[in-house]
């Protein structure tokens, strides 16, 4: 005997429950990092304490206090780095860090990559839009990209930008695409509801992109 919707309620059940645990195994993965690196912190200040203070060396053991108390410390640490880098000292430190990455073998090939890249993605370019469409995999069918760069070439002077293209539902892999400038359409999308868009394979994000380019913009037919 069939029970009335109920293919229906388990797949709607489904789909409510699944956005809610993905989003708890997402958060419980970054607790446990946060718990492991600032674990090492507490205790070494637990045992500093055992000699002085035994009854807090011994709370600071407790397996739940330790835990929020080395993600809170890791939070706190995050932060302060943040502030010194905007400051002078700072930013002198970063930069012998840097001098010191880029003067190791393999390291300073990796290092710099990272950074460069972080700080591309950072930086609004000079021109253009940074979430933008592009025809990729081919000239009828767009995807969203990110403009990393905008340069010329080397030849005619034309401008060209470097995009990178985000991977579904990993945005973290991907692929680099240089495209001329008046191919690339203008979505007006922060970096966030590009991401957004990506990695939920584009059920979430606006109602409107701009896939029908303006006539004015079209690029012309190149003469016979």
């Amino acid at each position: 005997m069939r029970i009335p919707h109920l293919q229906r309620y388990l797949i709607t059940g489904v789909l409510t429950i699944l956005p809610i645990a993905l989003t708890l195994v997402i958060f419980s993965w970054i607790w446990a990092q946060l718990v492991r690196l600032g674990k090492p912190i507490v205790g070494a200040i637990a045992r500093a304490l055992e000699p002085l203070l035994p009854q807090l060396a011994a709370l600071l053991r407790d397996s739940v206090f330790t835990g929020a108390l080395g993600v809170l410390l890791v939070l706190v640490g995050v932060y302060l780095v943040g502030w010194m880098a905007s400051r002078v000292l700072g930013k002198k430190t970063l930069a012998l860090v840097d001098r010191t990455m880029e003067r190791l073998p393999m390291v300073a090939q990796v290092y710099g990559a990272i950074r460069k890249t972080l700080e591309a993605l950072r930086a609004q370019p000079k021109s253009g839009q940074r979430v933008v469409l592009i025809p990729f995999p081919s000239e009828q069918m767009l995807t969203v990209g990110l403009v990393t760069k905008v340069f010329q070439d080397t030849h005619s002077g034309r401008e060209v930008a470097a995009v990178y293209v985000p991977t579904t539902p990993n945005p973290t892999s991907g692929y680099l695409e240089i495209v001329p400038l008046e191919l690339i359409r203008d979505t007006g999308w922060s970096v966030d509801q590009a991401m957004t868009f990506i990695i939920s394979g584009g059920t979430v994000g606006p109602d409107q992109l701009p896939f029908d380019m303006p006539p004015e913009q079209k690029p012309s037919a190149p003469a016979s």
